[in-house]
């Protein structure tokens, strides 16, 4: 699945020619520099290696800075592999928003937004005791019973508990492309797209 990388930059809406409000996202998506280009006969497999974001050479290592060397641009700071390109890119290629055409539809991967240590209604939508007057006492939100009778006598593993939440990787498919705005490298797709502003998500087709 070919693609390129980009950041998203926020939600809006927009109206289509029938009046009907769409909630959309707008991405920030390329241009992407070929940073290396996978062959069969040396590596195995065929893709292309796309890097995204100028980084400055302070905060990069020495082996990142020879790979950008060779392929003749800055230091990228995301770096990612994509294969299925139709037409074949060698080293220095820049790939644009323009890869995309309105109408077709991706499958956009981000990082969702991190919440926290949280607990079991936030997390895994328990209902609490609700109102009930079981002799709770401030334990509406509490996770209840978790373990089983004197045989097993231990707590299973993947028990639904509070814990950590978010910052997993999550992939949304079938998104539409609205528009297309090549002059700024924006791409407007309908729906949410994981991940805070300004997070690096991966667009493929």
């Amino acid at each position: 699945m070919s693609g390129l990388i980009g950041k998203k930059i926020g939600m809006t809406s927009i109206f289509d020619e029938n009046g009907k409000n769409i909630p959309c996202t707008v991405i920030e998506a390329g241009p992407c520099i070929v940073t290396q280009v996978r062959t069969e006969e040396v590596d195995g497999y065929n893709a292309v290696q796309l890097g995204f974001d100028d980084a400055t050479e302070k905060s990069a290592t020495k082996a990142d800075i020879g790979h950008a060397k060779k392929a003749g641009t800055s230091v990228k700071r995301k770096i990612v592999e994509f294969k299925g390109f139709d037409k074949e890119y060698k080293l220095g290629d820049a790939i644009t928003v323009e890869h995309f055409i309105e109408g077709e539809f991706v499958d956009v991967t981000g990082t969702s937004k991190g919440k926290g240590f949280q607990g079991v209604v936030k997390r895994h939508g328990f209902g609490g005791v609700g109102q009930a007057t079981h002799g709770q006492h401030n334990r509406l939100r509490a996770p209840g019973s978790i373990g089983a009778a004197s045989y097993p006598a231990r707590v299973f593993k993947g028990m639904k508990m509070a814990g950590r939440m978010g910052t997993d990787q999550v992939k949304v498919e079938n998104l539409r492309v609205l528009k297309v705005v090549a002059e700024k490298n924006l791409l407007v797709v309908k729906g949410c797209v994981p991940g805070h502003k300004n997070s690096y998500v991966i667009i493929r087709k």
